[in-house]
């Protein structure tokens, strides 16, 4: 079978080819060892929101275990974990600061730079060139395109007709790749389709076909952003780790930058320091926040929160809340009360529910996204840490089986780092393959 020759193929190559040049590391930061994943231990990185480490609601071993590849990814119930090569989408090569073991915010000593290993690599520069948002997404899925896209096109290139073994081919790949099993009959359902009807005999014709048919099923339409015209309510929801409170504050920055009046509310007042860390990111982006005393009701503030949104005359309202997915009853509850003050108070206001996921676990985001769309009526997603994930394919698989758009993706820790999701550029970075890449196919 192909299979098992590229497998072979790629593990050779993988012998061979030398580790990439990490950017500086604040080795001082790191004397705890906490959320350093073992087998990338030379790049010293961890998640923004310290997926693979401290952040933890009962999610995995302890707080100071490394972790090994990307087998510890938690249930949906639990928090995310990175996988074998922790993103840089809160920390570029170097170690974030813990706050009482919850989500890590932005390290002042880092602010203003823009660390990638793109920028490490070139000779002669001491100080590191700024790369665009692309080029940033294009570098991050080359590990999804070493493997996954690599293995596409062993098949593409090395099958001599358009058979049964060929589509299984495609099926295992595409499967391994975090399509997901429903997303993929989906994709060789229109693939064989276009074939048929083309009458395509050549197996490496069919690799356009299924670039445009992932493309077709990434497609978001421009009224999905309705809400940047409206006096919005937003609810941002997911669990710890995954990059909540920073992708809030990124938003909040833009949707500022672009002239909006914005109020934060944060409710998520179960973990502790989450208000803190959210002044952190409202005093960055000049946007005023709503908040209570730790351990108060949620809606309470949200209360609160409407009524300044509504007196300021606010265009978006973030809301900040509870990701608890070990107690459905009470979290359905706890929304359907906040829902409520909204229908109350906030009539007028258009509504959308994000949640939030960590791009680095794979089919355990699907999970998570899949419970918390029984408790929420969920509107977008927000994909975090696109940048160094293996598991890049995981966009396709939840945006198709979830029926919900993935509205934005995050490739770094700079606010400008976090951008609508355009499926045009996203399947290009994902199977746009350099000459070194091809050469090796």
């Amino acid at each position: 079978m192909l299979w098992f020759k590229k497998k072979e193929k790629v593990n050779k190559e993988a012998e061979v080819k030398p580790e990439a040049v990490s950017a500086p590391a604040d080795t001082g930061s790191n004397t705890s060892g906490n959320g350093v994943s073992d087998n990338k231990a030379s790049d010293n990185k961890t998640s923004d929101n310290a997926a693979s480490g401290n952040e933890t609601a009962g999610s995995y071993a302890t707080a100071n275990n490394t972790q090994h590849n990307d087998t510890l990814h938690n249930d949906a119930f639990g928090n995310a974990a990175s996988d074998n090569a922790a993103s840089s989408d809160g920390d570029s090569g170097k170690v974030a600061p813990f706050a009482m073991g919850m989500e890590a915010s932005v390290d002042s000593a880092t602010e203003g730079q823009d660390y990638t290993k793109e920028d490490a690599t070139v000779a002669g520069n001491d100080v590191p060139v700024k790369t665009g948002f692309f080029a940033k997404l294009k570098q991050g899925l080359k590990r999804t395109r070493d493997n996954f896209v690599y293995n596409l096109d062993v098949v593409f290139k090395g099958a001599e007709e358009i058979d049964d073994a060929f589509y299984d081919d495609l099926e295992e790949i595409l499967i391994t790749g975090d399509i997901g099993v429903q997303t993929t009959e989906e994709i060789l359902d229109r693939l064989k389709e276009q074939v048929s009807k083309r009458r395509i005999v050549r197996p490496d014709e069919c690799r356009e076909l299924l670039v445009s048919t992932i493309e077709e099923l990434m497609h978001v339409n421009e009224n999905e952003y309705i809400f940047e015209k409206e006096t919005s309510v937003i609810f941002v929801i997911g669990v710890n780790g995954v990059g909540k409170t920073t992708s809030i504050g990124k938003l909040a920055s833009q949707f500022k930058n672009d002239g909006k009046r914005v109020i934060i509310a944060a409710a998520d007042t179960f973990r502790a320091a989450a208000g803190d860390q959210l002044k952190v990111w409202a005093d960055r982006a000049g946007c005023e926040l709503i908040s209570g005393k730790e351990g108060a009701d949620p809606s309470s503030v949200l209360f609160d929160a409407v009524a300044a949104a509504k007196a300021r005359r606010a265009d978006i309202l973030l809301v900040d809340t509870a990701g608890r997915l070990n107690n459905k009853k009470n979290l359905m509850n706890e929304l359907s009360k906040m829902n409520k003050i909204i229908d109350k108070n906030y009539p007028e206001a258009h509504r959308e529910n994000f949640i939030v996921l960590d791009a680095t676990t794979g089919q355990n985001a699907l999970q998570q996204a899949l419970a918390f769309n029984e408790v929420s009526d969920l509107t977008g997603i927000i994909l975090t840490k696109m940048d160094g994930t293996a598991k890049g394919g995981i966009a396709v698989a939840i945006q198709s089986g979830l029926h919900v758009p993935v509205k934005y993706i995050g490739v770094g820790e700079k606010i400008e780092d976090l951008q609508k999701f355009d499926e045009k550029a996203y399947v290009k970075a994902l199977f746009e393959r350099e000459k070194d890449e091809t050469d090796n196919a």
